[in-house]
């Protein structure tokens, strides 16, 4: 949202409102359907810009607060960087979710099985390779959550799944899909939404 201007592009001293104008502008989510996110990262303390109801996106990136190991596109703090996108890290997600393989109707999209396998196989990785990892509760429910959270913000109702071409431009390229066909659904999003395809996520067996 910040390289398409719908929050600050410096990715500094954002507030509530400003994050509610982006969630409701960009993917016609509810405006308070991120209130809870944006107030346990507030609460994590980890805020950098000298006031408490502001954070800076790079704030996100502190470890076992709103960042965990096992991430879909960035390595474990163990490793040096958890905050810039990986290829390396986001190939092994990508082949697993079948992203560049589009041959026929059916391989153009990705279901809520398949990216529940590929982000338990993630996760399956990051603990193999990584001897500090950290299966926290934080963990635990956090990435199913955020795979329900990419889910749910791409979603095409018409198919009931998401393409692969928006994936692919989200995460690589990190910029709203829109010229991959994205168009914000008509009906607003809610945190009941995310949170119903988290579950949806976490009853897939692995």
């Amino acid at each position: 949202m910040a390289n398409h201007g719908y929050l600050p592009r410096s990715g500094r001293d954002i507030d509530l409102a400003t994050l509610r104008h982006a969630i409701a502008s960009a993917y016609n989510y509810e405006p308070t359907a991120f209130d809870i996110a944006f107030a346990q990262a507030v609460g994590y303390n980890i805020t950098t810009t000298g006031n408490d109801s502001t954070i800076n996106l790079v704030d996100l990136a502190r470890h076992e607060g709103p960042e965990f190991d096992g991430s879909l596109s960035r390595n474990d703090i163990y490793f040096g960087d958890d905050l810039h996108f990986d290829y390396s890290i986001w190939k092994t997600v990508a082949q697993s979710l079948g992203l560049y393989d589009t041959l026929g109707p059916d391989a153009q999209y990705v279901t809520v099985e398949m990216a529940a396998k590929a982000r338990a196989a993630r996760v399956k990785n990051a603990k193999a390779i990584n001897p500090t990892f950290n299966a926290s509760d934080l963990a635990t429910s956090g990435s199913p959550g955020t795979t329900g959270v990419y889910l749910t913000t791409l979603w095409d109702d018409r198919v009931g799944a998401v393409p692969k071409s928006w994936i692919r431009a989200f995460f690589e390229e990190e910029r709203i899909p829109y010229l991959e066909g994205y168009r914000p659904p008509k009906i607003p999003r809610t945190q009941d939404n995310f949170t119903e395809m988290a579950k949806r996520v976490m009853e897939v067996q692995v």
